[in-house]
Formats: structure tokens, sequence, C-alpha cells
């Protein structure tokens, strides 16, 4: 069994801004064969017509057969014969309205976001057309929008470096950086900047919650031009050949893990699974193995195994009776 981690959070976007862009499309070149329109939209044939038969259920709540976009094909060719309404202006009820106002404001406070002027301008649209609801007492915060997200996020807005006490875990020490900012992001419920390091001349990831002191410079920030934002479309660890290749041996009880990390290999070994995935660091590894329990063994490095046994063996020495302490059962004495 070899499973490779995937994700489809990028995938799904795609095909939704797709399916958006392919109606109105379809109504304006009624009976268009189905390689042109492939060719416009910059899909494959293949993937066109699975969008199409996804369109076959997509249309007004009630979701009955009058409901539903419809479509008529002749040979290599389609038309749409009913769109649903997906041509009449839209009319929200207050009810979604106010769903829309609150995902607009949510919008606007999420780090990282291009063209904010524009989410504003359409959110005040909105709720001037709404009316009572520009005064709605709705208050959006975001997971991990703490107050040093938004210390980091005003400094990052007025373009200015930054100095920073970053603590990273994986090797357990704080370092002081100057960083020049490119943009905020939220991931995964945190906050990060994404900024050129100085220290380290290269573009680094720094979360919020570990960042434990920030100086505003009164430099401007200065990117160099070889500089590019990571794509973090497959979430913010990118394991590549550089990186510590792992294997353990896992049992029933900790195959969670291979929902959580991205595993290069999951293989079936009896009752048991070797699991194999890139790490940051050795020292990153042991902890994490240490943590699992006892259904977990470590197949490769030899090096991680021997960290992780030396460790569990200095833990259990902790336990142990201090030298030149008597046992009292030993000496016959009780309490």
């Amino acid at each position: 069994m070899t499973r490779p981690a995937t994700r489809g959070g990028r995938a799904s976007a795609d095909r939704l801004a797709r399916l958006l862009n392919l109606v109105p499309y379809l109504l304006a070149r009624p009976g268009i064969e189905i390689a042109e329109a492939a060719h416009d939209l910059g899909v494959t044939e293949k993937q066109l017509r699975e969008d199409l038969e996804l369109l076959w259920v997509c249309g007004l709540p009630g979701y009955g057969p009058g409901d539903l976009i419809d479509m008529a094909f002749d040979g290599d060719r389609v038309t749409i014969t009913y769109d649903a309404g997906i041509d009449r202006p839209l009319r929200l009820t207050p009810d979604e309205a106010l769903a829309l106002v609150v995902a607009l404001r949510m919008l606007v406070e999420t780090p990282g976001v291009a063209n904010r002027e524009a989410v504003e301008r359409a959110l005040a649209k909105i709720e001037s057309a709404a009316g009572d609801l520009a005064g709605a007492p709705v208050e959006v915060r975001l997971p991990g929008d703490t107050a040093r997200a938004r210390e980091l996020r005003a400094a990052v807005e007025r373009g200015r470096a930054l100095r920073i006490t970053y603590y990273t875990p994986a090797r357990d020490e704080t370092t002081e950086r100057t960083i020049d900012p490119l943009r905020m992001l939220m991931v995964g419920g945190r906050a990060y900047v994404e900024a050129w390091c100085r220290r380290a001349e290269a573009v680094r990831l720094f979360r919020a919650d570990r960042i434990d002191a920030v100086t505003e410079l009164p430099e401007r920030a200065v990117v160099p031009p070889q500089a590019r934002p990571h794509d973090l479309s497959d979430g913010v660890f990118r394991p590549s050949a550089d990186l510590p290749l792992i294997t353990l041996r896992v049992g029933r009880g900790e195959r969670w893990i291979t929902e959580y990390y991205p595993c290069e290999r999951v293989e079936a070994d009896g009752e048991q699974w070797l699991v194999s995935l890139r790490v940051t660091d050795l020292g990153w590894a042991r902890r994490f193995v240490l943590g699992l329990g006892p259904e977990v063994t470590v197949v490769a490095p030899a090096e991680l195994a021997e960290q992780v046994r030396a460790q569990a063996v200095a833990a259990l020495d902790a336990y142990a009776v201090p030298t030149g302490t008597a046992d009292p059962a030993a000496t016959g004495v009780t309490g």
C-alpha cells in the first residue's frame, strides 16, 4: 500500500471558479463544440466533460428537475437550455445578505488578502443596499488573530523592516533576526509573516505566536528581486528530498499520523504499518516519536533510533531510587 499525501483545497477552488464562469460562457455560445470551449477555458476536454456532468446537479434550492441547470448535447456540441436563473440580477434575503456581510468582514480581517480595497468597496455596497446591516452588531474574530498578529500586519502594511526575537522549537533556540516582510498569511488557523530574512539570506515563514518581541525599524522593507513567496497550497511544511527521511513501524492506535502528516510511503506490514515521511531535522523527529507512545518503533535511520532509546533510558533513570537511599522494604522499616 502506497499512499502519497494529497490535498484538494486548491483544486476545489479552481474548479468552483471554472463552474461559475462556465454557465455564462456557454449561454453566450449556444451549440459550441466541446473541444473549442475546452481550448478557450484552458482545460482538457475530459475535464470540461466532468465539469458539465457536475452542472447537471447544480441549481436552485429545491433541487428538483425544474430547478437544476439543464443542457442539450448534439454530438460534440453543447447548449445550455435552462440556466436556473443565473442570468437574473441577484436578490438576497436579509439572512443571505447578513451571511455575505460576515464573510466579507472576515475576508477583510484575513492577513495577506490581495485587493483588500476591492473587498472593502464590495462590503460597503452590500451594507448600503441592505440598509439595516450597515450597523449590524457582528464582530468577526479569526483564529490566530492575536494582538501580535495585528501588530505585524500593521507593520507589513506600512512597509517597514522589522527586528524580531523568534523561537524555533525544532532546534529549541531563540534568535534575533532582521526581516523585510513580503506579506501576512493565515494558514491552518495560525498567522504567519512571510519575509526576507537577512540572517538566512532567504525567504522564511515566521509564526506570529513564536515571535517573542518585534521592533518596527525606521527603514523601509527592501525585498531582493530574487525573493519569491512560497506556494502554500499544500500547507506550510513542504517536504523535499534534502530533508531527513524517517521510517516508523506503527500500530493501529498511531495510524492517525498518516492523516496529519505528509507521508512518502505507507505500507502494510501485518497488523502494523511502515510509514516513511520527511522531517525538518532529527531533533524534531525524536520529540515527535517520544510523544507517540509504545506502539511506534523507529526503523530508520539508526541515529534516530539511538537518540530515542537514549532519551527514553534517561527518562526512566530519573525515576530510579537515588544512590545511597535505602529501600524501606529491604531494611524491614515500615511507616
